[in-house]
């Protein structure tokens, strides 16, 4: 029988072979000696015995060693170190608890075979709400932090965010506004410049121009409105502090009174009327300078007009005497008419109408007191209104008591 003395340096050199883990050795060493005595003396019955059982629990507990493995978790830049028994990628997410979504990106694949330190990467799908260039929509991405979603937008690495490029994205929830560079001129007090900005509003533009918008001051585009490449943003001064004054004539008012002294249509100014003066002060509203409108303020009259006064007709006027006509008496049958048309024909160019105002009438050329004189007054007041049987009458008349010597053109008689 071994003594116990030797069985104890016996025991570590051989446990030290079997079971190479130095903190497993103490452990077991206690309970070895346990195990192989009885009564405190060496058994080889128990020795054997315990021997099979404690090889059986080495065997076990270095398989249970071999399959545990210390894999590192990466969940969104989150790391986390984790101890497990799975064999593949995916067995070890679920035992970390992860409910994986099909647009979750997982790296390596779920089927992949893992070992000791191995590093699996888990990029969880997140539903963003994106404002880009003020047109907002939602957007699916695997990217963990903002700069990964820029990246991913494919926006211009010069580009505002509303949020740091390095802050997380939640799953749900997140918003990030983005602006990208855009041209814009600024057209203000007499001066255009035109700049590259990421600034989201017209706002932002005109802080960031330093123009400084006044109270009563206009921008040709809304303060909220979103920018818009190639943008043209005018603003326009207002001065509402100016005033005008004016001196204007008043016109003058007129009386009319009637009179029977003055026919119908007739008038006769009494009074004459003049204007007045009236002085008006005016608001004015200036527009880069320029006058835009003007407010009347206030208004005085200086000056009174006065009345013009006018006397209007009512009496009737006289009713003119109907111009002299023929009589309609009935001319005997014209004789001698081929020696009276040659004679007229030199007289008045064959007009037995005519009166060229020269005191002759008619075709034969009649003063008034011959055509009177002799009997031509039964036709008409003068030769001209009687017809050409009436002149021949008259003139068979004067021929028979003077014959042709009353005309000068007598002689054309007997051409």
């Amino acid at each position: 029988m071994m003594p116990g003395a030797a069985l104890k340096r016996v025991m570590p050199r051989a446990f030290h072979c079997v079971f190479p883990r130095a903190r497993m050795v103490l452990k077991l060493r206690a309970i070895v000696v346990k195990f192989f005595t009885s009564d405190g003396k060496f058994s080889f019955v128990k020795v054997g015995t315990q021997l099979l059982v404690l090889c059986a629990l080495v065997v076990g507990l270095v398989a249970f060693v071999g399959n545990n493995k210390t894999i590192t978790l990466n969940v969104d830049g989150k790391v986390a170190s984790v101890q497990t028994f799975g064999g593949t990628v995916g067995q070890v997410v679920k035992s970390a608890k992860l409910d994986l979504k099909p647009a979750d990106r997982v790296s390596p694949s779920v089927d992949a075979t893992v070992e000791n330190g191995t590093v699996i990467n888990v990029n969880m799908a997140k539903a963003v709400t994106v404002s880009l260039d003020g047109s907002e929509k939602t957007v699916s991405t695997t990217a963990p932090d903002v700069a990964g979603l820029v990246t991913e937008l494919g926006v211009a690495s010069a580009s505002s965010v509303s949020v740091p490029k390095d802050a997380p994205l939640a799953v749900d929830g997140s918003f990030v506004s983005i602006s990208t560079p855009k041209t814009v001129s600024v057209v203000a007090d007499g001066k255009a410049s035109t700049t590259t900005t990421t600034a989201a509003t017209v706002a932002q533009v005109l802080e960031d121009a330093g123009v400084t918008l006044g109270p009563n001051d206009r921008s040709s585009q809304p303060g909220n409105a979103d920018v818009v490449n190639n943008m043209v943003v005018k603003v326009s001064r207002v001065d509402t502090g100016q005033t005008a004054a004016s001196t204007d004539d008043v016109p003058f008012e007129t009386l009319a009174t009637e009179s029977g002294d003055l026919f119908k249509g007739d008038k006769k100014v009494t009074q004459a009327g003049t204007p007045g003066k009236v002085d008006r002060t005016f608001k004015l509203v200036l527009v880069d300078g320029r006058e835009a409108s003007r407010t009347l303020v206030a208004e005085t009259v200086s000056v009174q007009p006065v009345t013009e006064q006018v006397t209007v007709g009512t009496k009737a006027k006289p009713v003119a005497e109907a111009a002299p006509a023929n009589t309609g008496a009935a001319a005997p049958a014209m004789m001698n008419e081929a020696m009276w048309d040659k004679i007229a024909q030199c007289e008045s160019g064959g007009n037995w109408a005519i009166n060229s105002g020269n005191g002759y009438y008619g075709g034969l050329q009649f003063d008034i007191r011959t055509w009177i004189g002799s009997g031509g007054g039964a036709y008409a007041p003068n030769a001209s209104l009687a017809t050409k049987a009436q002149q021949i009458d008259i003139a068979n008349r004067v021929y028979a008591q003077r014959g042709l010597q009353p005309w000068g053109c007598g002689w054309a008689a007997s051409s």
